[in-house]
């Protein structure tokens, strides 16, 4: 289960950092406010996580999930360059995130 958590947690985060975007500089109340509760959802299930998965683990794996979703997702929504140099970046996140997953020593 704190794998899952720590997943959600990630998802969260690609959802208020995306959410930041459109608060204008938090000048629009409705996304102002869904992204302060995607913000407060991505932390409690990342500190749920963080009760059995190693700090330096989880906080790794939660930014690299975030990083990775926010930057494809920013690319398919908001037309933001694509070039081989990006993919191979994406791409070196996520096997740090498999690496990360791999030789964890937190149950699974």
């Amino acid at each position: 289960m704190p794998w899952i958590e720590l997943t959600v947690a990630g998802l969260f985060e690609i959802a208020w950092a995306l959410g930041l975007k459109y608060t204008y500089g938090w000048t629009r109340l409705l996304p102002s406010v869904l992204t302060v509760i995607g913000m407060a959802a991505s932390f409690y299930f990342l500190s749920r996580a963080l009760k059995v998965i190693p700090i330096g683990t989880a906080y790794a794996i939660w930014t690299g999930i975030g990083a990775v979703g926010t930057a494809i997702l920013g690319i398919i929504i908001f037309k933001e360059p694509l070039n081989a140099a990006r993919v191979v970046c994406v791409a070196m996140i996520v096997a740090g995130i498999v690496g990360l997953k791999l030789t964890s020593t937190a149950p699974e």
